[in-house]
């Protein structure tokens, strides 16, 4: 399988006559597709259609959980048709409109007066009056073009989860670049580890010094305690071993390819426990430089990954 970025973009546009239920009046559909994906922690569907075909939701959802599994995406069809029944519908509210008249008829009467004309157009203006809303479409319509504007959404799809496969290809790519980095750094930090016993000698002399001078003098099993974990924080070979079993589970993961973007997350989260312990356990300026270039790397493989499915 493919790495699959959560980074996409597709466009379909598709068109069909159909026949209204009442008339038979040959209707001109025309409509588009436009499908955006984003990065998300999980699957977030964002699915605007118009009033009129509103009931087409739950199977778009449906559709669109079928071929993805994670990202923002945001499924947006819009339609132009010259049908009597998409054209947006004047609704008046003549309950309200008969208070309105009455208010302006009552207060007229007790001698209230009102710059300019209160007629029926400036009544209408009145917020609450009017009301502008989309017409129900006829089921006959919906029902004929149903299955084209569906064939175009899978067309859309098929072209998003395209979008998204080269786009993970590239950052894919980008990926194995951090980790290659992430091993070289690993490696240097191998050798570089190889010179602390030079300088854990030193310390351990200064140690002594200090306990050997102390008053009163140092037990020797406290001197051996004290010695003990001075080498124990010097041996960072555990650290440099587990980074290198997760740069190279990284890497098989990116080879299988699939949904592999939580996967990668927790493994990015690993490396970097690893480098946070090897930097507090180095001895030299020469390790922790190595320890700091190599937090920088998992932290920049960190921000790549963000975009994976």
């Amino acid at each position: 399988m493919a790495v699959m970025s959560m980074t996409g973009f597709a466009q379909t546009e598709g068109s069909a006559r159909a026949a209204t239920g009442a008339d038979g009046e040959a209707i001109a559909w025309s409509w588009s597709w436009e499908l955006r994906s984003v990065n998300s922690k999980g699957l977030d569907l964002r699915i605007r259609l118009p009033h009129l075909v509103d009931v087409w939701e739950t199977k778009v959802r449906a559709r669109a959980q079928a071929r993805v599994t994670r990202g923002s995406v945001t499924i947006n069809w819009t339609i132009e048709t010259a049908a009597e029944d998409s054209r947006p519908e004047l609704v008046v509210n003549e309950a309200f409109l008969a208070e309105v008249v009455a208010l302006r008829d009552r207060l007229t009467a007790q001698g209230v007066t009102f710059s300019g004309d209160l007629g029926l157009d400036r009544l209408l203006a009145v917020r609450g009056v009017v009301d502008v809303r989309e017409r129900a479409a006829d089921t006959t319509v919906v029902e004929a073009v149903e299955g084209l504007v569906f064939a175009d959404l899978d067309r859309a799809l098929d072209a998003l989860i395209d979008a998204r496969m080269n786009e993970g290809a590239r950052l894919k790519d980008t990926l194995l670049g951090h980790l290659d980095t992430i091993a070289v750094l690993t490696e240097q930090a191998t050798i570089a580890a190889e010179a602390q016993p030079a300088a854990l000698r030193q310390r351990i002399q200064d140690q002594l010094a200090l306990l050997l001078d102390a008053s009163p003098p140092v037990p020797e099993e406290r001197m051996a305690q004290e010695l003990a974990l001075l080498a124990t924080k010097a041996d960072v070979r555990e650290e440099t071993d587990r980074l290198t079993a997760h740069v190279d589970a990284c890497r098989a993961m990116l080879t299988d390819g699939g949904a592999i973007g939580r996967k990668l997350d927790f493994l990015c989260q690993e490396l970097n426990r690893e480098a946070n312990t090897l930097c507090s356990k180095a001895i030299d300026l020469t390790l922790t430089n190595i320890g700091v270039e190599l937090k920088t790397a998992i932290e920049r493989f960190r921000e790549q990954i963000q975009n994976v499915e």
